[in-house]
């Protein structure tokens, strides 16, 4: 159980998938021009990520059974398209408001590399399925956590300072990542998992 909230505090801040690893940029500095897409983006994510990882890892076991791993990575991209797919459908059909509170942020989670980069971690790092969830788990949610931080000191910034003009926009947060990356690095002590 320790090894899991380990494995889980880890995914989170010492080794968090967008400011230690670099996934997810294109959505992250995207959608982060306000809190409120970023915390719906990252409901969408950590919700896809899960489950996705969740429905791969046996999927995985399969394919190694057979050993065809070689079709892990197609396998991964068309459950992990397949499934938001079905979720955006089903959104659609019996949860209108809430398909329309997420609106173009859905589709925009079947390119978002860190989906994909969980599965191709968990069948590299050989987790079982327990460590596969909250490996899955933990990931999405310090993505969902470095976006919100992104999204608040931007919105913060522009509201009390005047940033210089070829620092507005992607310039600035891609600044301000890089201070937090650097800020997360302190986190590298708190786990015992080696990645």
């Amino acid at each position: 159980m320790i090894e899991l909230i380990e494995l889980f505090l880890a995914s989170v801040l010492s080794n968090n998938i967008a400011l230690i690893f670099i996934l997810g940029m294109c959505s992250l500095i995207a959608v982060s021009t306000s809190v409120k897409n970023s915390v719906n983006m990252g409901v969408a994510v950590i919700f896809v990520t899960t489950i996705t990882a969740i429905i791969n890892w046996p999927i995985y076991e399969l394919l190694k059974y057979y050993q065809s791993t070689q079709l892990a990575l197609l396998v991964f991209i068309i459950i992990i398209a397949a499934f938001v797919q079905f979720l955006e459908m089903f959104l659609a059909k019996y949860l209108p408001k809430i398909y329309e509170a997420f609106g173009i942020f859905l589709p925009l989670i079947t390119v978002n590399c860190i989906v994909l980069a969980v599965s191709l971690f968990f069948q590299t790092r050989s987790y079982d399925f327990a460590q596969t969830a909250v490996f899955a788990f933990g990931s999405s949610v310090g993505w969902t956590f470095a976006m919100i931080l992104l999204a608040g000191v931007r919105q913060k910034m522009y509201r009390v300072s005047n940033i210089p003009k070829g620092l507005r926009g992607r310039a600035i947060a891609f600044l301000i990542l890089g201070i937090l990356a650097l800020a997360f690095i302190g986190f590298t002590g708190i786990g015992r998992i080696n990645f």
